[in-house]
C-alpha cells in the first residue's frame, strides 16, 4: 500500500493514501479544453511517478530530467511486505535509490553510505521488489519474468500504449512477454511461453536459413543433402585410395637419374635395331650377288664355229682357255669379297644383339626399381593433394551436416511445437482449480458491471497459452477499457490472495474514457468494495467533472473516497508538480 508521497519540490502536492479506494481529483477550468486541463493537472504524472519511484527506466526525454525537475527528489512512502519503506529518487541520480526502513529479508542489503543515506543502485531495487512482491529469483541467470513487466499490470502508463488491450500493458510489449508475464501472474506454468516464443526464434532463423540455401551464393554453398551426400562418396574414396597409394609408395634416390639411364638404353637399342636391319638387307643383297655370279660357257663358241664348218685353229682356242682362265680368277676373287661382306655384316648384327640383350637386361633392372617406387617430388605431390583431397571431404561433410540439419530441423520443431501443446494442455488441465478461479473471478467482476456477464478464456494455441477477454457489446473504447479494469481486477485478486504483487492497483483516468456513466459508477464502486474485501488499495485519477453522480448502490458515497488534495489547471501551481512544462 501507498501511503505517501512527496517531494522537496516546494510546490509538489504531498498525496497521503489511505487503505481502499483513493480518488484524486483534477478540476478542469471553465474553457479549458481537455487536453489542457489533463496535461496541466498532472493526474497521468502520478502514475509516471509511481513507476519512477519504483524501478522505470529513465531516459533523457523523461518528466524527471526537465530543467524544473532534474534537480529535485521525489519519494514514496509504502509497504512492502506488511513493512513500512521510504524510497527517494532524483533526474539527477536516477541509477540511485535512498531508502529506509526495516531490510530484513531484502536479498540485496542496501548500504549505507557516508552521507548517512542508505541506498542501493536502481537494478538492486528492481531485484528486492521483484523478489519480495512476485517471488522473482534474485540475480538469476535462468530466464523469468521482470519485476517491471509483472508490475506495470498494477500501474497502466497511457503513454505506453498501456489501454490497447487488457493482455498488453504496453504497445512495445511483444505477445510472447504477455503470455509469459500473464501465465505467472495467474499462477500457471509460466515457463511454457519462453519455449513456445525460443522454439517460435528457431523456427524463424531456420525458415531463413532454408530460404537462403534454395537461391543464391549460399544455395551455392549449401545445396542438398542428397547431393552432397553423393559427392561426399565420391571424395572419400578419392582420399582413401590416394592415402593407400602412399602407404606403399617408396621413394627411390636418384630416381631420376635412373630415369633417364632408362631413356638412354632405350635409344640405343632402338638405334642398333635399326642397323640391324639395315645390315640384314646388306646381307641379303650380298648373297643374291654371290649366286648370279657364274662362270663363262666357251663350247657355245666352238659349236658355232663347227655349225659353219670352220675348223677353230688351235690359236683361238689356246686364247679362249686363256681368258676363261682369267675370267675364272676374277670370278673367284669377287666370290671371296662378297663372302668376306657377308660375314663382317653378320657379325656386326650378332654384336648388336649381344649389346641389345645385354642392355635390355638393365633397362628392366631400372624399370623395376621405378616401378616399386617413385621420386621425392612425387611423393611431395601426392601428399599435397591428398591433403587438398581430405580438407574437401571435411568441407563437404560440414555442409551436409548444416543441410540435413536445415532439411530435418523442420519435422524436429514440428515434433517439439506438438510436445509444447501437449504440455500446454496438460498444465491447463492439471491446473484446473487455478484456471476455474481466474474464469469465475473475471465473470464476477464483468457480472457486476453489465448485465451479461463476460468471459476469459484461456486456452492452448500454436503460438501459446491464449487469454482472450470478451464483453458482450459493440467494439468501443469503453468496453475496452471496461474489460481492462475486469481483467485488472482479476490478476488483483488472484496476485494478492496469493501473497503476489505490490498491493495497489492504480488507474489513470484514461480508463474511463469513454465509458458510460452509469458504469464508471459501477466500477468505482466494485473496486471500492474488492479492495476493502481482499485488503488491497485502489487509486484512481479523474477529472471531478467525470466523476459519477449517480449508479452507485446502496448509501454507497464516492465523495468518501475522493483524496483531500485535489489537482487542478486553473492556475499555474495548480497541478501535481505546482508548475507548468513547456
Amino acid at each position: 500500500m501507498i501511503r505517501h508521497l512527496g517531494s522537496d519540490l516546494p510546490s509538489f502536492k504531498t498525496l497521503s493514501f489511505r487503505p481502499g479506494l483513493n480518488i484524486l481529483l483534477a478540476d478542469k477550468s471553465e474553457g479549458a479544453t481537455d487536453r489542457q486541463s489533463r496535461n496541466g493537472a498532472g493526474k497521468s504524472s502520478l502514475v509516471e511517478l509511481i513507476h519512477f519511484l519504483l524501478g522505470a527506466e529513465v531516459r533523457p526525454e523523461s518528466l524527471f530530467r526537465s530543467s524544473k525537475l532534474v534537480d529535485h527528489s521525489f519519494d514514496i512512502l509504502f509497504d512492502v511486505k506488511d513493512a513500512p519503506i521510504s524510497a527517494s529518487r532524483s533526474g539527477k541520480r536516477p541509477s540511485r535509490i535512498v531508502v529506509d526502513g526495516n531490510f530484513s529479508g531484502w536479498p540485496i542489503t542496501p548500504v549505507e553510505k557516508s552521507s548517512g543515506f542508505t541506498e542501493l543502485t536502481n537494478e538492486a531495487w528492481k531485484e528486492n521488489l521483484g523478489a519480495l512482491w512476485f517471488g522473482l529469483p534474485v540475480e538469476s541467470e535462468e530466464s523469468h519474468p521482470s519485476f517491471r513487466s509483472l508490475f506495470s499490470y498494477f500501474a497502466r502508463r497511457q503513454g505506453s500504449g498501456g489501454f490497447i488491450q487488457p493482455i498488453q500493458h504496453s504497445g512495445q510489449q511483444q505477445t510472447w512477454e504477455q503470455q509469459f508475464s500473464v501465465a505467472y501472474l495467474l499462477g500457471l506454468d509460466w515457463t511454457l511461453p519462453l519455449r513456445f516464443h525460443e522454439l517460435h526464434v528457431r523456427e524463424k532463423v531456420t525458415k531463413e536459413l532454408r530460404k537462403a540455401a534454395k537461391s543464391g551464393e549460399l544455395g551455392q554453398y549449401f545445396g542438398r543433402a542428397a547431393d552432397l551426400r553423393t559427392r561426399l562418396t565420391v571424395v572419400e574414396a578419392r582420399a582413401q585410395r590416394l592415402r593407400e597409394q602412399l602407404d606403399s609408395f617408396q621413394v627411390v634416390p636418384q630416381y631420376k637419374e635412373l630415369e633417364r639411364e632408362a631413356n638412354d638404353i632405350t635409344h640405343a637399342i632402338d638405334s642398333r635395331n635399326i642397323e640391324n636391319v639395315l645390315d640384314g638387307d646388306l646381307v641379303r643383297q650380298l648373297r643374291s650377288s654371290l649366286e648370279d655370279e657364274r662362270t663363262p660357257d666357251l663350247k657355245d663358241v666352238t659349236n658355232v664355229y663347227a655349225e659353219v664348218g670352220v675348223i677353230m685353229p688351235d690359236l683361238i682356242k689356246r686364247r679362249f682357255d686363256e681368258v676363261e682362265n682369267f675370267h675364272r680368277t676374277i670370278l673367284e676373287n669377287r666370290r671371296s669379297h662378297l663372302a668376306s661382306e657377308i660375314s663382317s655384316a653378320e657379325t656386326r648384327i650378332v654384336e648388336r644383339d649381344r649389346l641389345n640383350l645385354e642392355q635390355d637386361r638393365r633397362r628392366q633392372q631400372i624399370m623395376g626399381t621405378l616401378r616399386s617406387g617413385g621420386a621425392l617430388e612425387h611423393y611431395t605431390n601426392l601428399r599435397e593433394e591428398l591433403g587438398r583431397l581430405e580438407a574437401e571431404v571435411e568441407g563437404v561433410r560440414q555442409r551436409l551436416q548444416t543441410a540435413e540439419t536445415i532439411e530435418s530441423t523442420k519435422t524436429e520443431m514440428d515434433i517439439e511445437r506438438a510436445n509444447l501443446l501437449k504440455a500446454l494442455r496438460d498444465d491447463i488441465h492439471e491446473r484446473a482449480a487455478t484456471v476455474r478461479e481466474a474464469i469465475l473471478t473475471f465473470e464476477q467482476l464483468s457480472e457486476s458491471l453489465y448485465e451479461r456477464a463476460g468471459s476469459l478464456t484461456i486456452a492452448e494455441a500454436a503460438s501459446g497459452p491464449s487469454f482472450d477477454v470478451h464483453i458482450d457489446g459493440q467494439r468501443s473504447k469503453g468496453i475496452t477499457n471496461m474489460q481492462i479494469f475486469c481483467f485488472d481486477m482479476t490478476l488483483m485478486e488472484i496476485s494478492h490472495k496469493r501473497g503476489r504483487g505490490p498491493g495497489f492497483l492504480v488507474h489513470d483516468s484514461h480508463l474511463f474514457d469513454g465509458v458510460d456513466e452509469r458504469q464508471v459508477a459501477k466500477a468505482l464502486q466494485l473496486g471500492a468494495e474488492q479492495a476493502q474485501s481482499a485488503g488491497f488499495q485502489y487509486i484512481v485519477t479523474m477529472n471531478s467533472d467525470a466523476l459519477p453522480r449517480d449508479g452507485f448502490k446502496g448509501d454507497f458515497n464516492i465523495r468518501d473516497y475522493v483524496m483531500d488534495t485535489v489537482l487542478t489547471d486553473a492556475t499555474e501551481t495548480g497541478g501535481l508538480f505546482g508548475l507548468r512544462f513547456e
